[in-house]
């Protein structure tokens, strides 16, 4: 970031901090974040409530136009203090930069939390309770329904919410020059299979090992809800469970960090809804197809903007669609 731009910074700052000044110390990108970008942010501030150093992440659009389901910087915001407030662990979200031509792109600051979210750490190190914890944590934000105060940009989908993904999946697939016929497989198997509309509630929609940061002592925080909607509660659950967000460690079914035993009691403990694993695996057939989706999205953006990572990960897809044809050949 040049140094117009980091000068209009620590204006906005000590204007929303109600401060005489704030300076920054420290402005340089985070690792990770294919979709939004996360900056560390070390500010000293004189005056206000704020008054000290204040160690922060500036997230803000990616450079790209990113992934069409993606929210907005300020709906992610509001979703971050909506949670907050229903007890969720989630930073704190502090300001909010609405004028998008302060540093080139929408953004907003948030208080920084301390651990590690790198996914290849957390399924290596094994921590007790983390699972049952985290399963607890969904469960609170599934407590949030619709209508919901300062929630309403998020729309509600008017029949089954799985019918609803299939339909937007059918016509990205139906768009595209060449067949996966894996992919038509599956999408053609969770149409035949689709639950009806039941309860509909707040679904994060990306929790998994990667998106919640933990230090020695444990959870710190659930992040990243620029997909977050209103949805069918198994949503969260399959997508946790699937065995493409294990990272190798695939005997550990919830997120490669514990036992869907113990995730699963840790939900019915905060909210009392028990969930059958039936129900469960065709969530979990969706997580494949959705994360295969997404996947051939990055890379058909990664080779619109040489960015080898993301061009990369078009090379999944062969795994998902294995793992899509493993799950329902029995039927």
């Amino acid at each position: 970031m040049d140094a117009t731009r980091t000068a209009a910074l620590e204006a906005f700052v000590a204007r929303a901090a109600g401060a005489q000044r704030a300076q920054v110390r420290t402005l340089q990108p985070l690792s990770g974040g294919a979709v939004q970008e996360n900056w560390l942010l070390d500010l000293h501030i004189e005056g206000g409530a704020f008054n000290g150093e204040l160690h922060a992440v500036l997230r803000c659009d990616s450079p790209s136009a990113g992934v069409s389901v993606s929210l907005s910087r300020a709906h992610e915001f509001a979703l971050l203090r909506v949670a907050r407030a229903a007890g969720v662990t989630v930073p704190e979200a502090l300001w909010l930069g609405d004028d998008a031509t302060l540093i080139g792109r929408p953004f907003f600051i948030m208080r920084r939390v301390g651990g590690t979210a790198a996914a290849h750490v957390l399924v290596r190190q094994p921590r007790p309770g983390l699972a049952e914890r985290l399963g607890a944590e969904l469960a609170r934000i599934h407590a949030l329904r619709p209508p919901q105060p300062h929630l309403d940009f998020l729309p509600l989908p008017t029949g089954a919410p799985a019918l609803h993904t299939l339909a937007r999946h059918r016509a990205f697939l139906d768009a595209l020059p060449r067949a996966y016929p894996a992919l038509e497989w599956g999408l053609r198997w969770l149409q035949r299979r689709a639950p009806p509309r039941g309860d509909i509630v707040l679904c994060h929609r990306d929790f998994r090992t990667g998106n919640y940061m933990v230090d020695a002592q444990g959870l710190t925080a659930i992040l990243d809800w620029e997909f977050a909607g209103w949805s069918d509660p198994l949503e969260d659950i399959g997508w946790f469970f699937a065995r493409c967000w294990r990272f190798g460690a695939d005997r550990l079914e919830a997120g490669g960090i514990g036992t869907r035993e113990a995730f699963l009691h840790g939900y019915t403990a905060q909210c009392g809804r028990v969930v059958d694993p039936r129900a469960v695996h065709y969530w979990e057939v969706m997580a494949h197809l959705s994360w295969a989706v997404i996947c051939i999205q990055q890379a058909a953006r990664g080779v619109a903007e040489d960015a080898l990572l993301l061009q990369l990960t078009g090379h999944i897809v062969p795994e998902l669609e294995w793992e899509i044809l493993a799950m329902t050949e029995n039927d």
